[in-house]
Parts: structure tokens; sequence; C-alpha cells
């Protein structure tokens, strides 16, 4: 999927208007540009966000349960202790950012791509993954557990202990990860895709899982 990594490159972007002041409980965004903002336990549940802009703003426990958000771009943004839980991801795109502690579980996304992002600590449990792209991010501590995975890759991306238990992956492609470490899971791979180095490394971890003893000899 084609993502512009500039703001001028947005489809949408003559049309943005600046927002300023808090975020309000089940708000309506259209074409809204935030631009280096602070955000700091603003309460916004059930908001929605269509064909607008974050860039270079700050969200600090912040809450988003059951937002829509749907072709929006963001960039340079930092998400701290945020609730995006039960959202709605469709056509959107994080751009170098961070999420930290972000409750993210039962979200569902459609078309989303992160590019040069940082996860770390992203519960991301019984959440719903189409056609979503991990472009060269890190990924620390994610937990995938019980997620349903459909056409997700992670090309250039590192994975360091993901939790993918009772997962469910279905063309998954891994063959671009540049590292796999899974904290749980591994007998949640079935659907993945892999290259013939990542099945050797993976092997003694997969033969652990199914109990298999190998020895010389």
């Amino acid at each position: 999927m084609t993502t512009p990594d500039e703001l001028a490159d947005l489809p949408y972007a003559g049309l943005l208007r600046p927002h300023s002041g808090p975020l309000a409980v089940e708000g309506d965004y259209d074409t809204v540009h935030f631009d280096r903002l602070a955000f700091e336990d603003d309460a916004a549940g059930g908001s929605r966000f269509l064909e607008s802009a974050v860039t270079d703003c700050v969200f600090s426990g912040t809450g988003l349960r059951r937002a829509r958000f749907n072709d929006v771009w963001a960039s340079g943004t930092r998400l701290t202790g945020v609730s995006l839980a039960d959202t709605d991801w469709l056509d959107s795109a994080l751009i170098g950012c961070s999420l930290a502690g972000v409750e993210a579980f039962g979200a569902i996304l459609r078309r989303v791509v992160f590019r040069r992002c940082k996860l770390d600590s992203v519960n991301l449990r019984t959440a719903a993954l189409h056609e979503v792209v991990f472009e060269d991010c890190v990924l620390r501590d994610v937990d995938f557990g019980e997620a349903a995975l459909d056409r997700v890759a992670f090309p250039g991306s590192r994975l360091e202990r993901a939790r993918f238990g009772r997962a469910a992956l279905k063309k998954t492609d891994l063959r671009g990860a540049v590292a796999i470490d899974l904290a749980d899971g591994y007998d949640s791979l079935r659907g993945a895709v892999v290259s013939p180095t990542q099945l050797l490394d993976l092997a003694p971890h997969l033969a652990a899982t199914l109990g298999i003893l190998v020895q010389d000899g």
C-alpha cells in the first residue's frame, strides 16, 4: 500500500483546518490538523476522526476508547498510556511515531501502516488486523494474544519478546522481519510465512513447543 511520508502529499492536505483546545467525548473531527499539541488525560471516547492529520503531538493518558479513525495520518507523535481499546481504524498511517503502554485490545485495524515506529508494551489482545504493515518498526513486548492477523507484514521490523499466544494468523508475512523473538505463541505461527533462514532460527523453539527432543547420536 502507498503511504506518503510528507503531510503535503496527502490528498486532503489543502483542506485541513488547524485545531486548538482539548478533545471532547464523541467529538467529530473532519479534515482537522492537530499540530504540536499536547493532550493530557483528555477524554475523547467515541470520537470520529476523518481525513485528519496529527503532527508532532503528545498524547498522555488520553482516553480514546471506541473512537474511529478513517484516513488519518500521524507523524512524529508520541502516545503514552493512551486507551485505544475497541477503536476502529481504516486507511490510516503512523509515521515515525512512538507508542508506549498503549491499550488497543479489541481494536480493528484495516489497511493501516506503521512506518519507522516504536511500539513498547502495546496491548493488541483480541484485536483484528487486516492488511496491516509494520515497516522498519521496533515492536517490544507487544501483545498479539488471541488477536486475528490477516495479511499482516513486518518488513524491516524487529519483534522483541512479542506475544502471540492463541493468536490466529492468516497469510501473515514474517519474511522481511530482521528479528523474531517471541515470549510465547510459537504454536500459533500456523498461517505465517517465513523464510528458510528464519525457519532454522525458529526450529528449536518450535521443537520445544511440540515437545520434540533433539539430540545428537
